[in-house]
């Protein structure tokens, strides 16, 4: 997956694509990409660099090229490859560059009023629903189906999702949704409130665009709302790390028989693309 981005003046909106490559996860090289784009809005205080002019980023949407999926997870074929090699130091890099980019955003890049909203206009699975769990709003066009998947080849989501869950729905709900492996539709993460707004297949970018329009007269008090949603339910980055060096932990014990359940899934990944 490569990082692509787009500034909408009119609204101060920055979209940033997850865009397809060779295959629908979140690679190294993307997490790189990411990690250096919004290191630099975080650097310049919730602004960007549009044709040499500093502009403003009042929201800052989440989405995909794809209409196919909004992120289908981690790199399965990587972690196969660290796994069997007993590779620590890659799993704990890789596991560390998505903390970093979650937790980056859950503090909305460091800019007071910055509002973000993740766009999901199909499957986002493992990872790319953390990913998405990491906006104040989440927006899903009706066809999309989220879920993690990882308890099925014997692991869990270990990149936020655990510390993300428990800010909208209950323990048992949330011990349920990743100890099951299935999956749910929008209408149905509607119901338990992961998420926000659910719209007809193909309105998605222009729901995200009404709710940006209804929302910029109130923007400061919105955003205050949400930072107080921090403040009281504050997910640290020592949280984040400490139950990444768990899932660390966990996958250099998965078996033979765990990795080629993970195989499957990496097939899947990349048929997505055809």
């Amino acid at each position: 997956m490569t990082f692509k981005t787009r500034y909408e003046q009119a609204q101060r909106t920055l979209w940033g694509y997850l865009s397809p490559d060779h295959v629908a996860s979140f690679t190294m090289d993307f997490l790189g990409a990411l990690s250096a784009h919004d290191g630099a809005l975080k650097q310049n205080a919730g602004h960007i660099l549009k044709d040499g002019v500093r502009q403003p980023v009042h929201f800052y949407v989440w989405a995909s090229a794809s209409q196919k999926y909004f992120s289908l997870g981690g790199d399965l074929a990587y972690f196969i490859r660290c796994v069997k090699s007993g590779d620590r130091a890659g799993l704990n890099d890789y596991a560390t560059r998505c903390v970093e980019c979650v937790y980056m955003r859950l503090n909305y890049y460091f800019a007071d009023d910055l509002i973000t909203l993740s766009l999901v206009q199909g499957d986002a699975f493992g990872g790319g629903f953390e990913c998405a769990l990491s906006s104040h709003v989440i927006i899903a066009e009706e066809h999309a189906r989220f879920g993690f998947p990882e308890i099925r080849f014997n692991s869990f989501p270990g990149m936020g999702a655990c510390s993300l869950l428990k800010r909208r729905v209950s323990q048992p709900v949330a011990e349920r949704l990743l100890l099951c492996g299935e999956r749910y539709s929008a209408t149905a993460m509607l119901e338990l409130g992961l998420v926000d707004i659910v719209v007809p297949k193909g309105r998605g970018i222009c729901a995200v665009r009404d709710y940006v329009q209804s929302t910029s007269a109130r923007r400061h008090g919105t955003a205050a709302i949400y930072r107080a949603r921090q403040a009281v339910s504050p997910i640290s980055r020592d949280e984040l790390m400490s139950i990444t060096h768990d899932w660390v932990d966990t996958a250099l014990k998965l078996e033979d028989k765990d990795l080629r359940l993970m195989a499957q899934l990496v097939l899947r990944q990349q048929k997505s693309l055809r």
